[in-house]
């Protein structure tokens, strides 16, 4: 490829991305000039609100600076608005180089329409739902802005599914809509109320996640990307594995795996790592469209790694009620296990080539000294953990009263003394991909460049797991150090050089810090308006109850029938997932589906846990992103391999299919999320997964130690489900529950342990149809230990013994066991509601004894394969 064509493949890459990311326009003068000033004020914005400077100021100044949630969110959503009225043209033949009138204009109006929230608050506290002319007027160029402003920014879909939802709140009532989803109906005034002028539509939990989280984390990975960071993953993941079999794709993955610790997209993940892995995969023997499969596989998968996954960690967190260290527990176990099956993924495929890696730098050492140097490493990240767990935990012990002060100063220390090796070696430069690659880089001379890039993101670490932080605050300061980072690393290292202009140093340093800043902001247009637009449909939900009509409706085509229902919400999710963001995609379909998926595994005596569906919805919304013929990751990886983007999108697809795989497994075996799983079998539960996991990628692959027959797959397939699942074996063997009956539930109750829970299964008519009868499985919280009937009565569950039947009462509105079952049930039908019995798990073998039978046949796919086998498997 010619130097002018590459030049023109990129500018064909960021155009792409600008469009979707950031915007398109690039306007000269006072438009460009004001663009840019915006979104820098914007960060500012978010970081003071961050910050506890409001607060002294509001003390010492005597004026209220603060800002309340609400306020936040309105002038976020203001910036945005605005912003995406001057940097995306409103069609695709308008200027890229100016702003129009009609685009200030509208820019105007969208403001005006957050700003009139904020400056009449008191008057619309007042009025209670009462809306005046005024209300109506800005509520309804407010809705229109947003609608104009999601268009832009991403498109027509959105917009459209927004509208249904719109068009359902206000006709949901007439005689053309199916019966089975008409309700009531709202008047304009109710409705532009309900999602403008309140928290329950646009200016609700979506968008007050993305005003207060999501902005300081895309912002912290802005900064980092303009440090220099992202070159330095890309470079290291190269020199760690760039020797090996189809070493550039395993580095790819590598290398996304990083980005996606701070990126919250993965079409820029594609271009950050693209632009130097996919010619560098081609180069050692990979088809474009597979070189692009890996890209786009290993940058969708960036979107699963914790803490940002995408922007959507914070909301998950926010509507499971799961604490997001907790969440990032769950979280972690799947994203891993995935990215190291994908890197098996590309070691087939270079196997099945017959690739070899690039050549590794002259070795200058004894083997004795290499396994030496590995054991060392070792230790040092041994070390290195108990520093940060156990180091900065003794400094809460040890000065309770000043643990800020002492940890910033350990940073400042920890930072020169990084900074200042790093200066001794030369700064990592920018390589041309199409550029020969003779011998690789030694992995210590790349590492000791950016060691102390890693300190803001174990600040970032420290805050959340150790402080307990919250994530906002721990955002905040790993930001407020990136910064820090980003003004000084340039003067420091030219200090230490004993060379170079310090003036010139500083101004590079500022330059990077203003751009980061901008592009932080600029990446968050997209997303700001996506969780407004989000909020209106959440806000129908509310409004009208759509979530149980539609659950109902997809109740019945499963048939009640989990795994059906699971197949069906997957397939929603991508094709929601083709037109939407991945943000938006979750919000919509966790919103409508999950308290079903939850309901309907009650009923087949499955416990899901809520936030195994949320991750379930999050996985598939992901996948959208590769998947053909939309999925705009692989339209950017194609661009860049110029290869097939739909055969890129489909190749993507194929690799992603052990992705598609975890969010089934994690729904029926939650041990995946390491939930109630101690320390040593999380350990064991990891290892065995990586196991299944590779053994599935090479079913799927059509290749283990040779090219599989087909006989082989389905083996391979069976051994790794019987890994994951071993419990379903089992299940035919052996009842995982004995059968106790209800009317004793008060005497299990009196035996169980403080926090302890009784499994029961509830009966009765349901409450919409009488003649129907409903089943539900529920775990009872018992809270502390007392008599039986006590502790059932403190979450509502009243028993009476009525003919040999344990008949429940209606639970008071409030207890646990009304919210549980919301209003599931007909208490006053012929009929009762009783609990037909307790299941208390039963004395059986180990799960694992099924471990057995799937290593013998593993064993011997291996023993034949062998024998076939042209190419060492590693």
């Amino acid at each position: 490829m010619s130097e002018q064509a590459r030049q023109n493949s990129q500018v064909d890459v960021d155009l792409m991305v600008a469009e979707v990311e950031s915007g398109a326009r690039t306007a000269a003068g006072f438009a460009g000039k004001f663009i840019l000033a915006l979104a820098f004020v914007w960060s500012l914005f978010q970081l003071y609100i961050a910050s506890n400077i409001p607060f002294i100021l509001t003390e010492n100044l005597g004026v209220n600076l603060v800002f309340n949630n609400q306020e936040a969110r309105e002038i976020h959503l203001a910036f945005a608005l605005v912003l995406a009225m001057l940097a995306y043209p409103l069609f695709k033949k308008s200027s890229r180089h100016h702003v129009p009138a009609y685009d200030w204009v509208l820019a105007i109006i969208g403001a005006a329409s957050c700003l009139y929230l904020l400056y009449f608050k008191n008057d619309i506290a007042d009025r209670a739902g009462l809306p005046t002319t005024a209300d109506l007027v800005f509520s309804t160029l407010g809705m229109l802005s947003l609608g104009i402003a999601v268009f832009r920014a991403l498109g027509l879909p959105l917009v459209i599914v927004a509208s249904v939802f719109v068009f359902y709140v206000f006709f949901g009532h007439l005689s053309f809509m199916p019966e089975a989803i008409q309700w009531k109906g709202a008047s304009f005034g109710k409705a532009m109320w309900h999602f403008w002028m309140q928290t329950e539509g646009v200016f609700g939990v979506a968008l007050g996640v993305s005003a207060s989280m999501i902005f300081l984390f895309v912002l912290f990975g802005s900064l980092l990307e303009k440090a220099g960071a992202g070159n330095y993953f890309i470079k290291l993941a190269f020199a760690l594995l760039g020797h090996l079999r189809g070493g550039p794709a395993k580095a790819a993955v590598v290398a996304s795996a990083l980005s996606g610790l701070y990126s919250g997209s993965s079409i820029a993940n594609v271009v950050t790592t693209g632009t130097f892995t996919i010619p560098l995969m081609k180069r050692t023997g990979f088809k474009p469209e597979k070189a692009g499969a890996v890209e786009v596989a290993s940058s969708t998968n960036g979107q699963l790694t914790p803490p940002v996954m995408g922007a959507a960690a914070f909301l998950i967190s926010e509507f499971t009620g799961v604490a997001y260290p907790v969440l990032i527990k769950h979280a972690f176990l799947p994203a891993l296990i995935s990215y190291i099956a994908l890197v098996y993924i590309v070691h087939l495929e270079a196997l099945k080539l017959g690739l070899t890696g690039l050549q590794k730098p002259p070795a200058t050492m004894t083997l004795a000294r290499k396994l030496a140097g590995v054991l060392l490493g070792f230790i040092l990240m041994a070390v290195l953990a108990s520093a940060v767990y156990y180091g900065l935990g003794w400094i809460k012990v040890a000065f309770p009263d000043m643990t800020f002060a002492t940890a910033s100063l350990l940073f400042l220390v920890a930072y020169l003394v990084l900074l200042m090796v790093a200066a001794r070696h030369p700064d990592l430069e920018m390589d041309d991909p199409n550029a020969p690659m003779d011998v690789l880089p030694r992995a210590w001379d790349v590492a000791v460049t950016g060691f102390y890039y890693l300190l803001p993101i174990v600040i970032l670490i420290w805050c959340i797991l150790i402080e307990r932080l919250s994530p906002t605050l721990s955002a905040y300061w790993a930001t407020v150090a990136m910064i820090l980072i980003v003004l000084t690393q340039r003067p420091l290292k030219a200090f230490f050089r004993k060379g170079g202009s310090m003036t010139a140093a500083f101004a590079e340093g500022w330059r990077d810090f203003i751009d980061g800043m901008i592009a932080g902001a600029r990446n968050m247009i997209a997303i700001g308006v996506a969780t407004g637009a989000a909020g209106v449909i959440v806000g129908t939900v509310s409004l009208t109850g759509l979530h149980q009509v539609v659950g109902e409706f997809v109740e019945y085509l499963s048939g009640g029938n989990l795994m059906a229902m699971l197949l069906l919400v997957a397939v929603m999710s991508l094709v929601l997932g083709m037109g939407l963001p991945t943000t938006a995609n979750y919000i919509v379909v966790s919103s409508l589906m999950a308290p079903v998926i939850v309901s309907v595994g009650a009923q087949s005596g499955l416990i899901v846990p809520l936030v195994a569906v949320h991750l379930f919805v999050f996985y598939f919304g992901i996948l959208a992103d590769d998947t053909p013929p939309v999925g705009l990751a692989a339209f950017a990886a194609a661009a860049i391999s110029k290869g097939d983007p739909i055969k890129t999108g489909i190749q993507g697809f194929t690799y992603d299919i052990r992705t598609a795989l975890l969010p089934f497994l994690f729904i029926f075996n939650t041990e995946l999320l390491l939930i109630d799983v101690g320390p040593f079998k999380a350990v064991f539960i990891f290892v065995v997964a990586v196991i299944a996991m590779m053994l599935f990628a090479a079913a799927t692959q059509g290749y283990f130690l040779a090219k599989s027959r087909i006989w082989e797959s389905a083996a391979l397939l069976l051994v790794a489900f019987t890994l994951f699942r071993p419990g379903f074996w089992l299940d035919y063997v052996q009842p995982p529950f004995k059968d106790i009956p209800g009317t004793e539930i008060a005497q299990l109750a009196e035996k169980e342990p403080d926090g302890g829970t009784l499994r029961v299964v509830m009966r009765g008519p349901d409450y919409k149809n009488p003649d129907q009868i409903d089943y539900l499985t529920v775990l009872l919280p018992l809270g502390e230990k007392a008599d039986g009937v006590s502790r059932l009565e403190k979450i509502g569950v009243i028993v009476n013994d009525v003919d040999g039947k344990a008949v429940l009462d209606e639970p008071f509105p409030g207890k646990w066991l009304d919210l549980k079952t919301n209003g599931q049930f007909d208490y006053y039908a012929d009929a009762p509601v009783e609990i037909e019995k307790v299941e208390i798990d039963a004395t059986r073998v180990a799960k694992e004894i099924f471990y057995i039978p799937a290593i013998l046949l593993l064993g011997l796919i291996v023993f034949l394969q062998r024998r076939r086998a042209t190419v060492p498997a590693f």
